[in-house]
């Protein structure tokens, strides 16, 4: 006769892992969404008024220098968003 504690252990590790792999799948949903708007920001220079517009021409060319990003011949929305990524922004 089978032991009714192995059953209900296989049971519980079942749907504990299908919860798990539900979980993981929302998560990567929700890190999607993210990236999606996180791309969507920097779009536009409308968008992306306050990191581009609004920032010293100056000031953010030194910090990207500073991080090793190459500024030449590269529109400014893309230098800020390469210097938002690399110090953690997304």
């Amino acid at each position: 006769m089978t032991d009714s504690g192995r059953r209900r252990f296989l049971s519980k590790y079942f749907l504990h892992q299908a919860g798990r792999c539900l979980q993981g799948f929302e998560d990567g949903l929700e890190e999607a969404r993210q990236k999606a708007e996180f791309d969507q920001f920097f779009d536009s220079y409308e968008s992306s008024y306050a990191l581009t517009l609004a920032y010293p021409d100056d000031i953010l060319l030194e910090t990207a220098r500073k991080y090793d990003i190459e500024t030449e011949g590269r529109p400014k929305k893309d230098i800020v968003k390469e210097l938002f990524i690399k110090k953690g922004g997304f």
